[in-house]
């Protein structure tokens, strides 16, 4: 009776909800029905009302969406019989209603995600053994060092961790190869890696053949070792020590559990965040979907592998066969794979490791290429919406996840979509400006709004947008090419720990000033039409309207492209330890104010400091987390400055030793709090007209300082033109 009733209400509302998107009023009621509901919007949102208000208030926005769906399919396509008003036409209809596809999708996702769980490191009872994968391939070895040494140092019984360093650079068809420098290459990294994780009493384990690439590579750690339990972390992403404790026991209240996910945090902006400055202000691209994605994704038990900082079941992994290898994104395979067999999977939203980012844009494009095929791929292979196994709302949560990386070509299409009209008169956009103010400008705000209320605090307003058009560029062609070729995409590792140490445009940004130049005469043709015809200047403003904002992401993506250099080779990281630094054979009181995986910043009591210089050798004595035995560890001075009865001390580690590792990874990765801490600081919600002003602001600076790189650029290039053609005379 009650799942009788609950059904008919259904149909009830859904009957309601057809009849109000499909009422017919005329112009100005729907201005004044839209005006409403955006007013309406906005009050929930400076109340700050939660709960059910929330859900209202997205039902509300959900109908003038949904409206304007209605309007736009019934009212402004072309006419068939002009193909070529039709077609473009027909692709910009498209291109919207994949964006409204994906917004039905987030809201059924992440409307009312999960709460963060709570911490779980005091309830362990049981302590399951434990096999720790870091794989590699071509990393640095002090890279590598502060991973391996951060892994085994994490609070867990000595006897139930084993560390396996899982190396795909010294394999021995590397080793083997007929290229002499690739050969020498790889024997020398085989030797000095074993040498590493002797120091370090971990296992390393390489393999005879390159195959199947990290999924091959972790597949070959599982046949070499027997832990209930298998935890994985890149190269690049050094665990805190709570991290096993803040896992492993949700394996005990769940037989059928395959992972346990917990988010990548890095240390280090990206090149946008680099480029614009915004790393210590704004979050990160990455915590919409590890703060809000990923918790929405665990309400319908549809959490995910993301490749690293996760601990998985070896039972249900050998279920399946080891790890996924159709794909060049093998843990999102993976766990599409054990989420139909049945296992479930859960998300812990705390950052438990800290790791890196591509430092240069063409290594993040990269990085997004792979992934952008690899989801492709999975598309077309395992089509999840038919996925035997899966409940329905993991079909819709896996085919969101899937389908985002089509959104090169909507976004293609919004760029180019007002030149048509402005350059060819091609009408597109069957509409008056009356129709466009009442429909499309309430559905975009709309949209604004509603984005606002599920990712507020850890998106700002035009920041997707923003980094959407800058992949856009590049991953069009590749989501093209696994289209057409699906098989062909390889696994390209992501360089790590890169730095620029000089001020340059970036090598692939030509096209986004080629785009910027088109945009800025479509501006003059605006000015020009509406001078010449203005009996369609509501059209034009609107079409040169939206032409402006694609000019302001535009500009923008000019201080992206444009590579600020770098003096440090490494991010620094906060802290707030105390310490001693000896040098000359006396210890003096001081404080560790802030880490990096080179050096370390102190402020000593310099009362009784006895005079020092750059380049003098000295020792930082500390109390790591992993014990209550002081350690000391070598450093060099690098630099000195004197305040009243302070120095400050810039100095350099100078690792001696495994143990030297060790302690460096306890200065810079150990504590888990300080990560969240910094998280907490930067998530804030600036709301929409004020994100929006900001973010005009951003563009308006990083366009000229764009156009100030391209300047020096032409007049470098310029210069040593002539200087070759002196020297050749």
């Amino acid at each position: 009776m009650h799942t009788a009733r609950s059904i008919l209400m259904w149909i009830a509302v859904s009957l309601c909800g057809i009849v109000l998107i499909t009422l017919p009023v005329n112009l100005q009621t729907q201005l004044i029905a839209s005006t409403a509901v955006v007013a309406f919007m906005a009050i929930i949102k400076i109340l700050k009302a939660q709960g059910t208000w929330r859900l209202i208030a997205l039902a509300f926005g959900t109908s003038i969406v949904l409206r304007y769906v209605y309007w736009r399919t019934t009212n402004t396509l072309p006419p068939v019989n002009q193909p070529e008003n039709f077609i473009p036409g027909l692709l910009l209809y498209l291109a919207e209603m994949y964006n409204v596809a994906m917004l039905m999708l987030s809201l059924f996702i992440v409307a009312t995600p999960l709460p963060s769980r709570p911490a779980h490191a005091s309830k362990v009872q049981q302590y399951p053994s434990v096999d720790v994968f870091v794989p590699s391939y071509n990393e640095d070895t002090k890279l590598l060092a502060n991973t391996l040494a951060s892994a085994k140092t994490m609070d867990y019984p000595a006897d139930k961790l084993k560390v396996w360093l899982l190396d795909d650079g010294g394999t021995l068809q590397k080793r083997n190869s007929t290229k002499l420098l690739e050969s020498q290459t790889a024997i020398a990294r085989h030797n000095e890696l074993k040498q590493l994780c002797e120091d370090l009493d971990v296992e390393y384990l390489t393999r005879d053949r390159n195959e199947h690439a990290k999924a091959g590579n972790l597949n070959n750690g599982l046949k070499h070792s027997n832990g209930e339990l298998i935890a994985v972390f890149d190269a690049d992403h050094a665990p805190a020590r709570d991290f096993l404790l803040e896992t492993v026991g949700y394996f005990e209240d769940d037989p059928k559990l395959f992972l346990v996910q917990t988010p990548h945090f890095f240390i280090n902006p990206d090149p946008l965040e680099r480029n614009l400055r915004t790393f210590d202000n704004m979050p990160s691209e990455n915590e919409m979907f590890y703060g809000i994605i990923q918790r929405g994704l665990d309400k319908w038990n549809a959490a995910f592998f993301c490749g690293s900082a996760a601990v998985l079941s070896r039972a249900a992994l050998e279920s399946q066969k080891g790890f996924s290898g159709i794909s060049i994104t093998e843990d999102c395979e993976t766990a599409l794979a054990l989420h139909g067999s049945g296992w479930n999977s859960i998300y812990v939203d705390k950052p438990l490791i800290a790791g890196l980012q591509p430092a240069t844009f063409a290594s993040f494009i990269g990085q997004r290429s792979r992934w952008a095929q690899g989801m492709m791929q999975i598309l077309r292979f395992r089509f999840p919406l038919l996925k035997r196994g899966l409940t329905l709302p993991q079909r819709l949560c896996y085919m969101s996840s899937t389908l985002f990386w089509l959104f090169p070509f909507p976004r293609t299409i919004f760029l180019f979509a007002p030149l048509f009209y402005l350059f060819f008169d091609l009408e597109i956009f069957t509409a008056s400006g009356g129709e466009f103010l009442a429909y499309t400008l309430a559905y975009m705000l709309v949209n604004l709004m509603m984005q606002n209320y599920l990712y507020g605090s850890f998106r700002w307003p035009w920041i997707s947008e923003l980094y959407e058009y800058v992949q856009t560029v590049h991953l069009l062609p590749a989501v093209v090419s696994v289209m057409l070729n699906p098989r062909k995409p390889t696994f390209k590792v992501t360089a790590k720990d890169e730095s620029i140490s000089t001020s340059r445009l970036s090598e692939i940004s030509r096209p986004f000033f080629v785009i910027f130049a088109v945009q800025i005469l479509a501006v003059a043709v605006t000015i020009y039409r509406i001078y010449a015809e203005p009996y369609k200047a509501d059209v034009t403003l609107v079409v040169g309207g939206w032409n402006m904002i694609n000019l302001i992401l535009s500009g923008c993506a000019l201080g992206v492209v444009s590579e600020r250099g770098e003096r440090a080779s490494s991010r620094r990281v906060r802290v707030n330890r105390r310490s001693e630094f000896g040098v000359n054979g006396k210890w003096n009181s001081a404080s560790i104010e802030d880490v990096s995986v080179h050096g370390a910043r102190l402020n000593v009591f310099n009362k009784e400091l006895d005079p020092i210089v750059a380049g003098a050798e000295g020792v930082l004595r500390f109390q790591p987390y992993s014990g209550a035995e002081m350690e000391t560890l070598s450093v060099v001075v690098r630099n000195i400055q004197r305040t009243g009865e302070i120095t400050t001390i810039g100095c350099q580690y100078v690792p001696k030793g495994a143990l030297d590792h060790r302690l460096i990874a306890d200065l810079v990765f150990a504590n888990s709090d300080q990560w969240t801490q910094f998280q907490q600081g930067r998530r804030r919600n600036p709301g929409i007209i004020r994100g929006t002003i900001w973010f005009l602001g951003l563009s308006l600076y990083q366009t000229s300082r764009g156009l100030l790189y391209l300047f020096r650029s032409v007049r470098s290039e310029r210069d040593t033109e002539q200087q070759e053609l002196k020297a050749s005379n």
